[in-house]
Parts: structure tokens; C-alpha cells; sequence
């Protein structure tokens, strides 16, 4: 193209286009936006003597995967020779948010968006320092981030487009996701000392606004909360915690109810695919064998930030609980779901009955009361399946986490043990050889701490594997001896099938024994469990009958530990050896012998008189029944010695003992919101079309 064309094209196009010759050695255009960030990237200022360069640069659209390029290619040596441009460029971004005119809004969020990304996209010795320098100049930096936090509060409170609210929201996503680890993110300490707190509250509290900027707003407070959490006075901690605005905390658990409704509606898809037929369920299976489910493992670990969030509320606040558990019938829908498509099979074994039955129970499921609680516990039924992958192990040890916050809350087991307050809750169970995977399509209504028990008792029975998940068993031992606390200190009698509790307790024991050389080969202390187990038993011999329903479940108790007396004889037995040893388990096992006193004592006074019962009637077999005759007649002769301390625990704390799993888990959750927010610019016209129609 000749030199007369090229200005020619030049004149035409006016400051929107220019030409520039491509690898391929034909001309290509070029946009005036790149030519300007060219200038900058080069250490000159297009600005110079032109007074109005500053108006018509954020007319422009941001070329972010230019700027993020840029970035790239200049050096932390560089950057520093850059630093006027840069702080100039991130100082009128920061002037054009009080703009009247949206879309020089907008592009100054994507520019700085871009800016920030790419400035934390170098590696420094200092970050904090070095990345405020050359973003905003240390000299500078209180005084236009303080501006920069009070424009993002005027939109996210003024009248402004929904649009236009979000990419605010998101662009705080990018300060807080800038460092790997949070609490180095030195940037965050200016959103520190001017706070976007009451603007998320304002969001949440918002019917209309929450259903848009909902979700945003929560992760937005979520990360905010990790900041420097150990190390000093965070006042969105601080905030959280004194938080009593009825309509907002509401709003906030309606954010975490749906995300994890979502998931929980997905699972039943599957779910229903794998019930759909023979041929589906067998190819199913095949394709499992050889290809890893990195669909569902991205989907649980996408959950990671709902559940932070989540556990953040619980933790630091308790007027959360009554949002918690704040009751609400879903709207049903007018459609069941969709049936996932089925292969082709053999007619006779026609899979669509099967599914129009659990669609319909989807439906019917879908039109019953509900709150976060039956959602998470449902939720957790389904994570706590398959711990063996880190990702699900960590989802689920949260779960668990949550799990014995709820049950230390006084109020929350209040209303969890209310026979007034009774909910529908869907358990999913482990498919096992033993057993078929089973939906519950009737589950009966009951006071919800009954469906607590029913998980702890179904993840019992179900990993008693090779990769035993020892902590996760101590948490959930540990949330049943909380519930069995409160029962006791409050006199609440459940009615619930305890022997399905003291049978999977009996199971776990069984398995421990069984496998005692390969466990103490990976963990050390099987004698603390196995512990937490006998003294569970032990609140049911000592306090059972200020809490167990009737006098009859507390002779099923004596019956099952009669019954079954051979498991407690080998684990006496086995922590009797280590009390002789001087291994590490030494004083571990001498307390579990402790422990088993009153259970010994039961078998050691029954069996005799059960036995010599039997000779006398000439019976080689006893009904259970007749055993439960000879307990009820011997009691008076029972002697049990008291144990301190049954009905205490130590209530959790996340610091120190937890520090390093939500520093790990908080690191994976930035790194996946820093995914998420980075490709603002797709969303970019979008935002526009958006503003434009206001």
C-alpha cells in the first residue's frame, strides 16, 4: 500500500485507527488504544499538549490482553523506568470513576483491572512495596486509594446500572486476588483503612440487587476476611461478627443456599443417569475406570469459596444462625428437570419409568420447606461420598468444620431438636458392595439434628477403607459427642434409632482392631479415637437415662454391648499391650483402658448371670428378649464408676490449630477467583451494551 493510501486511511479514520505491516508483510490495522499504550510502554507521555487526551482516552476500548502483554515483556528493572507513565495512567483511571459518562467508567475499571494484573505479574523482592510504587507511587498511594475506595462506593451505592455495579465488584476481586497469599497483598490494607463493607451489606440486603450482585458481593466479603486474619485487628472480621441486620445476613445465606442448591440439583442429574439403565450404568462405570470425574472434582472445588464463606458467618457471628435456619418453600418448577439422554436398550429393561419417577420426586422434594441447613447437610452428604482426592478430602473436613461449629451453638441445637421445627432432608449415601445406591424419595419430616446423626453414622459406616481419613473421623466423633452434650445438659429426649449409632460405633472399633498394624504404621495415635468412640459409649451408660427416649433404649444399649462384648475385650486387650511398651502410644493406650472400665464392667457383671440364666432354662441360645430379662433384673447389682469430663470438650478454635489448612485453602480460592475475574474483557461489551441502554 502506498504512503498516499496509508494517510489517506489515516484521515478517514481519525484517531480510531492506524496501519502497521504484519509478520505476513501485509499491512494490518491497528488500533489508536494500542499506539497510545505503545507510547507509554516506550516512556512517553501522549498526553503532552494535548488537554484533552485524558476525555477522549477512556472513550476508547481497553485493549487488556495488549497491556497484560506488555507487562510481560518489560522487566522488574524496567517497570521502575515506567513507573510516572504508570502511576499517571492508574491516577486518571481513578478520576474518570466520578465520570457522568458510563462507558469512560467502565473503561477505567478494565484499564486498571489491567494495570494491576499486570503489575502483580512480577516477581519482586518486596511485593507490597514495589507493586504500590509502580502502580500508584508510594507517596501517592493513601490519597488515591482513598479516592479509588470512594468512587467504588458511590456506584455501588448510587443509581447506577447493574452492569456497571458488577464489574466493580469484580474489580475488587482482582486487588484482593493480586498476591497468591493474601495477607502479603499489601494493596488490600488500603481497603483496609476505607472499607467497601457497608456498600456489600447494602448489596445483600437488597432483594433486587442481591439476585445479580449477590453472589459477587459474598466473595468479595470472603476474601476481605482473609486478609492478615492471624496477624492484626481486620475490621470486616470485626464487622462480620457484630453484624445484626436481619434482611442482610438473611440475604447472605440465600446467596450460599443457592450455590449450593445448584450443586446438589446437578448432583441428582447425575445421579438419575446412573440409575438410568443397565447400559448406562455399566458404561458409566467403564468410563470411570480409565478416565478421571475432573468435571465433578472442579465443581466441588468451586465450592471452596461458597464454603469459606459459609463457615466464616457460623464462625464469627451468631446471629447467623437464625438465617441459617430460616425457613422458605422453593418455587416449584413448572417442568421437571431434564432426563439426561439415555442409550439405546434393551426394551425390556426401558429405563424411562424409573426416570419419570425420580423426576417426579424432584419435584415434590423441590416443593417442600426448606433452609441452608437442610441444603448444606444435603450438600455435605454428597462430598463427604469420596474423600480419597485432596480436593474433595479438604471440602469435606470443612464440612465437618461447619458441621461442629452448628453443633457447639447452643441456639442452633435449640432449634435443630425442636420436635415443632421438622424438615424433609435428602441424604445420599456411599454406593458400597454391600449395598445399592440408594435416593431417598420419602424422607420422612423430623426435627433436623436427626438428619445430623444420620450422616455422621452413614460417613461412619462408610470409609472404613485402606486411605482411612483419621481426622475426618475424629471431627465427626466429635460432633456427635457435642449433639449428645446438649442433649443431656438440656434433657432432650430424641426419638431416634440409636442403635444404628452404637452399631456403626461397634463397626468402627471392629475395623480398628483389624487393621491395628497397617494404621499405627500411618497414623500414631488410633488409641485417641478409639477413645472418642468408647466415650461416647460412656455418656450413654452415665447420663443415657436423662436423655435416651425410653427405659427400653437403655437396656438395647446394655444388650448391644453384651452382644458384641468380644470387640471391647480385644481392644482392652490390645491397648493393654501398649500400657507395657514405651512406644509413643504408651500413655494413649493406659488412658483407653481407663476408658473402658464401665464397659467392662457391664459385660464382666451380665455375661456370667446371662450365661448361667441360659444353663438354668437349658438354652444354648438366648432371644434378645430374654438376655433384655436378665438385664432389667440385675441392674440394682451393677456397680459403675463415675468418669469426669464425659459431658465437656474442647470447643474448636481455628487458631493455631487450623492455621495452616485455611491458609492452603484460602491460596487455592484466590488463585481460582483470580482465574475466574481474568477475562474481565470478554464481558466488555457486554458491560457496555449494558450501561449504554440505561
Amino acid at each position: 500500500m502506498s504512503q498516499e493510501a496509508t494517510t489517506d486511511l489515516k484521515r478517514t479514520h481519525g484517531h480510531a485507527a492506524l496501519l502497521r505491516k504484519g509478520s505476513s508483510n501485509k499491512m494490518a490495522l491497528k488500533e489508536k488504544i494500542v499506539q497510545i499504550y505503545e507510547a507509554f510502554f516506550q516512556g512517553e507521555d501522549p498526553s503532552s499538549g494535548n488537554p484533552n487526551f485524558w476525555d477522549e482516552f477512556f472513550l476508547l476500548k481497553p485493549n487488556i490482553p495488549y497491556i497484560e502483554s506488555e507487562f510481560d515483556k518489560v522487566s522488574g528493572e524496567g517497570l521502575m523506568m515506567l513507573k510516572e507513565n504508570l502511576n499517571a495512567l492508574f491516577y486518571r483511571a481513578v478520576e474518570s470513576l466520578k465520570e457522568d459518562n458510563t462507558i469512560r467508567v467502565v473503561n477505567a475499571i478494565y484499564t486498571m483491572a489491567a494495570l494491576v494484573r499486570g503489575v502483580c505479574r512480577k516477581n519482586f523482592g518486596d511485593f507490597g512495596f514495589d507493586v504500590i510504587n509502580i502502580l500508584i507511587g508510594f507517596d501517592a498511594a493513601e490519597t488515591v486509594m482513598q479516592e479509588l475506595v470512594e468512587n467504588l462506593n458511590q456506584i455501588l451505592n448510587g443509581e447506577y446500572p447493574t452492569a456497571l455495579k458488577q464489574q466493580v465488584l469484580r474489580f475488587i476481586m482482582v486487588l484482593a486476588t493480586a498476591a497468591d497469599n493474601i495477607s502479603l497483598n499489601t494493596l488490600l490494607e488500603y481497603l483496609m483503612i476505607n472499607s467497601v463493607f457497608e456498600s456489600l451489606i447494602q448489596i445483600l440486603g437488597d432483594v433486587n440487587l442481591r439476585q445479580m450482585l449477590g453472589g459477587d458481593a459474598v466473595q468479595v466479603l470472603t476474601l476481605l476476611v482473609q486478609y492478615r486474619k492471624y496477624e492484626s485487628a481486620n475490621p470486616y472480621i470485626v464487622k462480620l461478627s457484630i453484624l445484626d441486620d436481619e434482611l442482610a445476613l438473611t440475604g447472605y445465606a440465600q446467596v450460599v443456599l443457592g450455590a449450593l442448591s445448584d450443586f446438589n440439583r446437578e448432583y441428582h442429574c447425575r445421579s438419575t443417569e446412573a440409575q438410568a439403565g443397565w447400559f448406562s450404568a455399566f458404561a458409566s462405570m467403564v468410563g470411570n475406570m480409565f478416565v478421571p470425574d475432573e468435571k465433578h472434582i472442579s465443581a466441588v472445588r468451586a465450592n471452596d469459596l461458597v464454603l469459606l464463606a459459609l463457615y466464616e458467618a457460623i464462625h464469627l457471628n451468631r446471629n447467623f444462625i437464625t438465617a441459617l435456619t430460616h425457613t422458605h418453600t422453593p418455587s416449584t418448577p413448572t417442568t421437571p428437570p431434564s432426563s439426561p439422554t439415555v442409550p439405546v436398550s434393551n426394551p425390556l429393561n426401558d429405563p424411562a419409568p424409573e426416570l419419570h419417577k425420580i423426576d417426579k420426586a424432584l419435584l415434590e422434594q423441590s416443593s417442600h420447606p426448606t433452609n441452608l441447613l437442610v441444603t448444606f447437610l444435603e450438600y455435605s452428604s454428597i462430598v463427604m461420598q469420596d474423600t480419597k482426592d485432596e480436593t474433595k478430602h479438604s471440602n469435606a473436613k470443612l464440612c465437618l468444620v461447619i458441621l461442629t461449629c452448628i453443633a457447639e451453638d447452643q441456639y442452633a441445637n435449640s432449634l435443630m431438636h425442636d420436635v415443632n421445627i421438622n424438615f424433609r432432608v435428602t441424604l445420599h449415601r456411599m454406593p458400597m458392595r454391600h449395598r445399592k445406591m440408594k435416593v431417598e424419595k420419602d424422607t420422612p419430616s423430623r426435627p433436623l439434628v436427626c438428619a445430623l446423626l444420620d450422616l455422621m453414622v452413614e460417613f461412619t459406616m462408610s470409609h472404613m477403607m485402606k486411605s482411612f481419613p483419621l481426622e475426618l473421623y475424629n471431627r465427626c466423633l466429635g460432633i456427635i459427642q457435642r449433639v449428645l452434650c446438649y442433649q443431656k445438659k438440656c434433657r432432650v429426649r430424641l426419638q431416634y434409632p440409636w442403635k444404628e449409632l452404637w452399631t456403626a460405633l461397634i463397626n468402627l472399633l471392629k475395623y480398628l482392631l483389624s487393621n491395628e498394624s497397617n494404621l499405627l504404621k500411618k497414623h500414631n495415635n488410633i488409641f485417641h479415637l478409639s477413645s472418642k468412640v468408647v466415650n461416647i459409649f460412656n455418656l450413654f451408660i452415665t447420663y443415657g437415662d436423662t436423655f435416651l427416649p425410653n427405659p427400653n433404649s437403655y437396656d438395647e444399649l446394655y444388650y448391644e454391648i453384651i452382644r458384641m462384648h468380644q470387640v471391647f475385650d480385644n481392644l482392652y486387650s490390645m491397648a493393654l499391650r501398649y500400657t507395657t511398651s514405651d512406644g509413643e502410644s504408651k500413655e494413649s493406650a493406659a488412658r483407653l483402658t481407663n476408658h473402658l472400665v464401665n464397659v467392662k464392667a457391664i459385660i464382666n457383671h451380665f455375661s456370667p448371670k446371662v450365661d448361667s440364666w441360659a444353663a438354668a432354662n437349658q438354652l444354648s441360645s438366648l432371644t434378645e428378649e430374654q438376655v433384655l430379662d436378665v438385664v432389667r433384673a440385675n441392674y440394682d447389682s451393677l456397680t459403675l464408676k463415675l468418669q469426669d469430663s464425659l459431658d465437656q470438650y474442647e470447643r474448636y478454635s481455628e487458631k493455631p490449630r487450623e492455621n495452616a489448612f485455611f491458609t492452603n485453602l484460602v491460596r487455592a480460592v484466590v488463585m481460582d477467583v483470580r482465574k475466574s475475574v481474568s477475562n474481565l474483557s470478554q464481558y466488555h461489551q457486554h458491560v457496555l451494551q449494558s450501561v449504554s441502554e440505561m
